[in-house]
């Protein structure tokens, strides 16, 4: 019997996730540092192109990082609960994705998507495994006319002299093999033809190829970053890649400035360069050359002959008009990016409290976006690990769900108490109360234990309430 023929040419997502390839390498290496010097004459590249290759003023790294330190899931509820559900956060917390989702929220602002890949555990049905994909290795194939109904996805990743991929459909998973013939010249379809073509990959005996999928749906979540109506997402760091670029020739243009003009220069007018008598054996002068004027400077001594000569002096070149333009440049970065000017320039005066989070307050509200879009993916993950738990009744019910998020906004202890203590008096719950202090649903869960302990071991203050205020008389 002819072997079944695999659909991977059906889909064109190598194609796809090649040519995004470059792009997020690119970005990725602005992020890291790694930055080309640009906007410099074609002179000024060639003799200084080669002295200040790796340097560069990284301010798209704190771009980038801003929001995702204010980014950090504490839960999911499902519609219509009462609480954030225990056993999603478990198998959250079991994949290590605390951290892992800093990272998952860190590529796509790089890179302007990254990935949730979400798949059964063979071991252990109730813990599926969940995983963040950067968008160099995965890609996702949606249905026409749709931003949300995914059709295919593909991961594919190199190890040693091998290049593998795994293909997953609504109803099947495929996975490929096929080794690399040289290293590829370029991340665009021109390397294509230096690889052998994908075979399906030999997989173990009680393992198929293709094998069910069993959840029904592409297990694979894009999380978009600064998603566009018809365009594809925008990534944090190319809008301020420009910028950048501006600013490392501007201190390339500095530091060429400081080397040659940044001490006063003393010039000799009106004098022959002096010079030394050349002798023979017998010592009679037979020529002359040049005096070393390296051993001069070395000596700090010096004399010059001559009816007109004279000393005169070169200023020193005045720097701050470089670091002027450079500060406006990070300026720029600050206003584009809607990231705070005390990030980036480190000047700080005594400003009060309500002044600082005025100050944040784009931060914070791009924090909230990003809030927004990457929970509606995060959703949709939370509802792929019940389906590999066999629970359709909860992955229904996580459709119409919320991610729960510690506050975007940073403010003291002091002032996040205040605040949280007048919900209190105006009759918010307690347990409100805690998820707002950012506590997780597992640490309110401990919290509510202890105060019942506690209540128990005091029958007498079992009657004040949380905050020390006696109830009605009624209520006793």
């Amino acid at each position: 019997m002819a072997p079944r023929p695999h659909p991977f040419k059906k889909h064109d997502l190598e194609a796809e996730l090649v040519s995004r390839s470059g792009e997020a390498s690119r970005l990725n290496d602005y992020y890291g540092g790694v930055h080309p010097l640009r906007f410099a004459s074609p002179e000024f590249r060639e003799y200084f192109g080669q002295r200040y290759r790796g340097f560069s003023d990284n301010w798209t790294q704190v771009v980038a990082d801003s929001p995702v330190e204010r980014l950090t899931v504490t839960g999911v509820q499902a519609d219509r609960a009462e609480r954030a559900d225990r056993d999603l956060w478990r198998v959250w917390q079991a994949n290590g994705l605390d951290a892992d989702s800093q990272l998952g929220f860190l590529g796509a602002g790089i890179a302007a998507r990254s990935f949730v890949l979400v798949w059964g555990h063979p071991d252990d049905p109730d813990t599926p495994e969940v995983t963040f994909e950067d968008a160099r290795e995965c890609v996702v194939a949606y249905e026409p006319g749709s931003r949300r109904k995914r059709r295919a996805a593909l991961k594919r990743w190199q190890d040693g002299s091998a290049e593998f991929a795994t293909l997953y459909l609504p109803t099947e998973v495929w996975k490929f093999k096929r080794p690399l013939l040289r290293q590829a010249k370029s991340m665009n379809m021109a390397g294509v033809d230096e690889v052998l073509e994908w075979q399906p990959r030999e997989v173990g005996e009680d393992e198929p190829n293709p094998q069910p999928n069993p959840m029904g749906v592409v297990p694979v979540v894009e999380l978009p970053n600064r998603p566009l109506l018809a365009d594809e997402p925008l990534s944090d760091v190319s809008g301020a890649a420009a910028m950048q670029d501006a600013i490392n020739l501007l201190w390339s243009h500095l530091f060429t400035a400081s080397d040659y003009a940044s001490l006063s220069q003393r010039v000799i007018l009106g004098a022959d360069v002096p010079k030394t008598p050349i002798l023979d054996e017998r010592g009679q002068v037979i020529g002359e050359r040049p005096v070393d004027l390296k051993q001069f400077a070395k000596d700090r001594v010096f004399w010059v002959e001559g009816e007109n000569a004279r000393i005169a002096e070169w200023s020193a070149a005045d720097l701050s008009a470089f670091t002027t333009v450079i500060e406006v440049g990070v300026g720029h970065i600050a206003a584009q990016t809607r990231t705070p000017q005390h990030y980036l320039v480190g000047k700080m005066a005594n400003l009060s409290g309500d002044a600082l989070i005025a100050a944040e307050t784009g931060l914070v509200k791009r924090t909230e976006e990003k809030q927004l879009w990457f929970g509606q993916g995060l959703r949709e993950a939370f509802r792929l690990i019940a389906l590999a738990q066999n629970d359709e009744a909860k992955a229904r019910a996580l459709t119409s769900g919320r991610v729960l998020w510690a506050d975007a906004e940073s403010r003291s202890h002091a002032q996040l108490a205040d605040a949280l203590l007048k919900l209190r008096q105006i009759g918010f719950p307690f347990e409100f109360i805690a998820s707002r202090y950012g506590l997780t649903p597992t640490e309110i869960a401990d919290v509510l234990a202890m105060r019942d302990r506690e209540r128990s071991l005091d029958p007498i203050g079992a009657i004040t309430d949380a905050m020390g205020q006696q109830p009605p008389a009624g209520d006793v």
